[in-house]
């Protein structure tokens, strides 16, 4: 049985609040943007985050994103949909999300050296850190994503109004 939610998201303590989407928007500048919609949703995936994968879904087709990479996500590894930057960034947000598990594996952490500089895995590493934050914020809340909470809904409804 669905839960009902514990606290609205947004009014959570106003300062962690402030502070982390402050970091969500230093990590977006600093991260390109497909991949780091690519760490929200595998990340969200190994979680179990309705929330985030609802919400990083929409952001991520309205950013251009494709349903055909979206759904292939959770087989990144058998799928030619990926570059091999994609993949390495992909392996080291499933090892920082199952950090107790894995310890973040010298493998991982040298494949990731071969296609990004010592800064952008700095970025990589924030990006996790920051997903697997709000996943678990979002899932011990019981939020539930409404694309108006964060301005999404005209652009959903655009889509209802061509289709």
């Amino acid at each position: 049985m669905l839960e009902q939610p514990r606290f609205n998201l947004t009014e959570m303590n106003p300062d962690i609040y402030r502070h982390l989407m402050q970091m969500e928007a230093l990590i977006a500048r600093n991260v390109e943007p497909t991949l780091y919609h690519l760490i929200k949703l595998r990340a969200s995936q190994i979680n179990g985050c309705a929330f985030c994968l609802q919400m990083h879904t929409d952001q991520a087709l309205r950013h251009g994103e494709t349903p055909e990479r979206m759904m292939a996500l959770d087989a990144w590894e058998e799928s030619p949909l990926y570059t091999d930057r994609e993949r390495a960034a992909l392996r080291w947000t499933e090892e920082l999300t199952l950090i107790a598990d894995t310890g973040a594996s010298r493998d991982a952490f040298d494949e990731l050296k071969e296609h990004f500089s010592d800064e952008e895995i700095g970025w990589l590493i924030s990006a996790a850190v920051q997903i697997n934050s709000w996943n678990r914020i979002a899932i011990s809340s019981r939020s539930r994503y409404d694309p108006a909470m964060f301005g999404a809904a005209p652009a959903r409804q655009k889509e209802t109004e061509t289709a």
